[in-house]
């Protein structure tokens, strides 16, 4: 389904496609334009299967630990849970410059930033396209996407939630044939846990509401720009807005 949330994606957009493996992983990504998060610039990423996008490396495990996690990882975990793409769906990846699609991204974060004209030179768009879960004995799929964006100065992330059928897989005691129950995903947007060389580091995170309850399956409804299904952040310095 492409709704006026999702922007463009799949093969006929250049998109990249992740390998069909449970718990599996991108290639890494060089990014052309170096992507600033929490004031740390970081120039490799992975899209991971089971909905997270990270920094440097890659993350495998399927069940969400609550945040802030201790190892000091970086990354952004739209719907963090136990998707298994050889069981249904896709996930796609591109870097792009394409003018027409920064010109909508740049006119969507300008009208809700409106104090800091943006105009996007640069983009990363994951989409997860009707995944389904760890030992699913259904059609339950979820379709999400993840936007970093950057005019060189400003970074953004960009959750774009168009449907949203299952929480949790078997693995994390949910039920095989609803998806629902046990351990439900994780939305941690942007979440992140700043590796230091001392306890004393600043950890900053933020959990969208309903993150690990039965309630996440509504995000599709709720939002922090006033456009239901999306949530925006701002993540070169830490700050919750419209929260």
């Amino acid at each position: 389904p492409t709704g006026s949330l999702l922007y463009p994606y799949g093969p006929h957009q250049g998109d990249e496609t992740n390998p069909k493996l449970d718990d599996g992983t991108s290639e890494e990504i060089a990014l052309s334009v170096p992507f600033t998060f929490y004031g740390k610039s970081y120039q490799t990423a992975f899209v991971n299967n089971n909905g997270v996008i990270s920094f440097d490396e890659p993350v495998r495990q399927y069940t969400p630990d609550p945040f802030p996690l201790a190892d000091g990882r970086p990354f952004v975990a739209p719907y963090w849970a136990d998707v298994d793409n050889v069981l249904g769906g896709d996930i796609f990846y591109r870097q792009t410059t394409d003018p027409a699609l920064l010109a909508g991204i740049s006119q969507d974060i300008t009208q809700y930033f409106p104090k800091s004209p943006f105009t996007a030179t640069w983009a990363l768009v994951a989409t997860w396209d009707h995944v389904a879960y760890y030992g699913s004995t259904s059609q339950k799929g979820n379709t999400f996407q993840a936007v970093l964006t950057t005019d060189s100065k400003m970074f953004y992330i960009m959750l774009n939630y168009w449907d949203i059928q299952w929480t949790t897989g078997t693995a994390s005691d949910g039920d095989a044939e609803t998806g629902l129950g046990g351990t439900p995903a994780h939305v941690d947007s942007p979440s992140i846990f700043q590796a230091g060389f001392n306890s004393g580091d600043d950890t900053n995170f933020y959990n969208i509401p309903g993150s690990q309850t039965d309630a996440i399956i509504n995000i599709t409804t709720t939002s922090n720009v006033k456009v239901p299904g999306r949530w925006v952040f701002r993540v070169d310095d830490f700050q919750v807005t419209g929260v």
